[in-house]
C-alpha cells in the first residue's frame, strides 16, 4: 500500500508540476532567443542612428539585464509561483540589499553621470584615481582602462564621477614640457638656437602652437633652459624620448657642456 501511495503521489506530483516544469523551459528558452533578438536588433539600430560608443554600451548593458530580470519574474509566473507576493517579497528584499549595496548603487549612479556629461568617451587617454590609462569599455557599475604597459584597470564609477579626471584626449594636442641645464660658461643665444633647431626639425613636433625655448632658471650648477614642443595626443612619447636623444647628441656636436648629472623634470601622468 505505501508503494503505490507513493506512486500514486509521484504521478499526481508529476501531472501537476511537470507541465508547468517543461513549460518553464521552453520558456525560457524561448525567452532567451527573444532577449538576444532585441539585443542584436537594439545594437543595429544604435550604430545605424550613429549613438555615441560609450552610451550605446552602457544602455545595452542595462538593457540586457533589465530584461534578464523580466524573464525570471515572468518565469516564476509561469511555475505557478504568486508573481504579486514575490514582487512585495522582491521590494523587502530590493531595500535590504539596496541598503547593504549603498557604494554599488552609488556606482550605478556615477555610471548615468558619465553618460549624461559625457567627460570621457571610450578610447580616451584620461588619469583618474591614481591610474592613467585608455578608456575601453564603461560600464553599468565600474570602467575599465587599458594602462600604458597594458594592464587592464577597473575603477568603480562613483569614484571616477566624483573625483578628479584628466583627459589627455578632448582637444587632441599636447604640450610636452622638458628641462635642459647647460654650464654656465655656455652662451645661452647660440644653445637656445640649438634646442630650437632639434624641435623644429622634428616631423611630429607641432608649428602650431609653436614650440618654445626659455630660460627657466639659473640653478646651482647650470642654466635650466624650458623645452617646450606641442605634439599630437598620439605622439607625445615619441616626441619626448626623440627630442631628448636628440638634444644631448645637438648640444654635444655644438660643443655645448651639461652638467653632470643632468636632470630632466619627468612630470607624473605625462
Amino acid at each position: 500500500m505505501d508503494l503505490e501511495k507513493w506512486t500514486n503521489t509521484a504521478v499526481e506530483f508529476a501531472t501537476e508540476y511537470g507541465l508547468k516544469v517543461i513549460g518553464a523551459i521552453v520558456f525560457w528558452i524561448v525567452g532567451s532567443w527573444i532577449i538576444k533578438k532585441i539585443m542584436n536588433a537594439t545594437k543595429k539600430l544604435m550604430t545605424k542612428s550613429n549613438y555615441d560608443e560609450s552610451l550605446q554600451k552602457f544602455l545595452i548593458n542595462l538593457l540586457s539585464w533589465g530584461l534578464k530580470i523580466l524573464l525570471v519574474i515572468t518565469l516564476l509566473g509561469v511555475l505557478g509561483v504568486p508573481t504579486t507576493s514575490f514582487a512585495a517579497v522582491l521590494a523587502a528584499a530590493g531595500l535590504a540589499v539596496g541598503m547593504a549595496l549603498q557604494g554599488s548603487l552609488g556606482n550605478f549612479a556615477g555610471g548615468v553621470l558619465l553618460m549624461i556629461f559625457k567627460p570621457i568617451k571610450i578610447g580616451d587617454l584620461i588619469e583618474a584615481q591614481g591610474e592613467i590609462g585608455v578608456v575601453k569599455e564603461i560600464e553599468i557599475f565600474t570602467t575599465k582602462l587599458t594602462g600604458l604597459s597594458n594592464k587592464e584597470i577597473i575603477i568603480p564609477n562613483g569614484a571616477l564621477s566624483n573625483g578628479n579626471i584628466v583627459n589627455y584626449s578632448t582637444e587632441g594636442t599636447r604640450r610636452v614640457d622638458l628641462v635642459f641645464g647647460v654650464g654656465y660658461e655656455s652662451d645661452i643665444k647660440q644653445t637656445k638656437e640649438v634646442l630650437m633647431n632639434v624641435l623644429t626639425s622634428h616631423p611630429k613636433v607641432l608649428q602650431d602652437p609653436a614650440p618654445a625655448v626659455t630660460v627657466l632658471e639659473l640653478a646651482d650648477s647650470s642654466i635650466n633652459f624650458a623645452v617646450r614642443p606641442w605634439s599630437k595626443t598620439e605622439d607625445y612619447w615619441a616626441v619626448y624620448f626623440d627630442v631628448t636623444e636628440q638634444t644631448k647628441e645637438a648640444l654635444d656636436a655644438a660643443g655645448i657642456e651639461i652638467p653632470y648629472p643632468h636632470q630632466v623634470e619627468i612630470h607624473k601622468g605625462e
